[in-house]
C-alpha cells in the first residue's frame, strides 16, 4: 500500500473500520506521519463526542452497510501539508468539481468576460473553504479539548441532544439526534443563556433531524442554552417560548 493511500486511511482507523493487515500498516505509517496522527486524534475525539447524542442501538446490519457503502466513495488526504503531494489519487467529488468548473467556463467563455468571472469564483470559493476551516478547527478544539465537559438529555418527540462546553476554548458545541423538522419557512435558533437574558448563538440547519453546530460566539459567562423556532434567518431576540433548555455542564 503506497503512502498515498495511508493518507486516506484516517477516518476509517479512528471508527475501527479496517482489516488487521491495513491497521498495522497504518499504525506504521502512524509513528513518521504527525498530520495523520493529529487528524486521527481529531476524528477519535469528534466520533466519542457525536455517540454522546444518539440515543438507539444500531440495527445489526448497520456495520456492514456502513462499511459496504465507504469502499465505493475515496477520502480525501488531510490538507496538513500535503495538497501539493505529487501522485496523490484525486477523490471521485474533486474530479467532478473539476469537470463542472471547466463545464461553467467553457459556458463562460461564449460570452466573454472569462477572467474576471473565474477570478470572482477562485475568490468565493477561497473565502468559503477557509471559513469551513475554521469552523471544523474550531468545533474539533472544542470537542478534544481536556477541559470538555457534556451534559445531555432528552428532547420533545424522543430527540436527544447534547451540549459539549470548554472552558479554556472558551466555545460550546451543540449535538442533536432525531429533531423533527421547523415548519415551514422557520428554523431552530440557538440563544446562550445569560442568567435568564438570551443571547443568539446561531442557527441550526433546517434540513437536517441530526446536526452538529458550534455556537457562535464566547461562552463567557452563560450559565446554559435554549433552542427556539424562529423565522428563517433568525432573529435578534427569541419570538417563541423555548422548545427546550439545556444547562451547561459544570466544570
Amino acid at each position: 500500500m503506497s503512502t498515498a493511500e495511508l493518507h486516506t486511511l484516517t477516518g476509517a482507523y479512528a471508527l475501527h473500520a479496517l482489516p488487521e493487515d491495513e491497521r498495522l500498516a497504518f499504525e506504521r505509517h502512524l509513528g513518521a506521519c504527525e498530520a495523520c496522527t493529529q487528524e486521527v486524534r481529531e476524528l477519535s475525539a469528534t466520533a466519542a463526542r457525536l455517540g454522546l447524542a444518539v440515543s438507539v442501538v444500531a440495527p445489526p446490519a448497520m456495520r456492514e452497510r456502513v462499511l459496504r457503502e465507504i469502499t465505493t466513495v475515496r477520502q480525501e488526504a488531510p490538507s496538513h501539508g500535503r495538497s501539493g503531494r505529487s501522485g496523490a489519487p484525486a477523490g471521485r467529488a474533486g474530479r467532478w468539481s473539476t469537470y463542472a468548473l471547466a463545464a461553467c467556463v467553457a459556458a463562460a467563455a461564449a460570452f466573454g468576460g472569462v477572467a474576471v468571472w473565474q477570478n470572482q469564483v477562485a475568490r468565493n470559493a477561497q473565502e468559503e473553504a477557509a471559513q469551513a476551516r475554521q469552523q471544523n478547527e474550531q468545533l474539533a478544539r472544542v470537542l478534544a479539548a481536556p477541559d470538555a465537559r457534556t451534559s445531555s438529555g432528552a428532547l420533545e418527540g424522543g430527540a436527544r441532544a447534547a451540549v459539549v462546553v470548554s472552558p479554556s476554548v472558551n466555545r460550546a458545541v451543540f449535538l442533536a439526534s432525531d429533531m423533527d423538522r421547523p415548519p415551514g419557512g422557520k428554523v431552530y435558533q440557538l440563544w446562550f443563556n445569560d442568567d435568564g437574558s438570551m443571547r443568539s448563538a446561531g442557527l441550526m440547519d433546517p434540513s437536517a433531524t441530526d446536526d452538529t453546530v458550534l455556537l457562535d460566539g464566547p461562552v463567557d459567562g452563560a450559565s446554559g442554552m435554549g433552542i427556539t423556532v424562529e423565522p428563517a434567518g433568525g432573529s435578534k431576540q427569541p419570538t417563541t417560548p423555548p422548545v427546550a433548555l439545556m444547562d451547561f455542564p459544570k466544570a
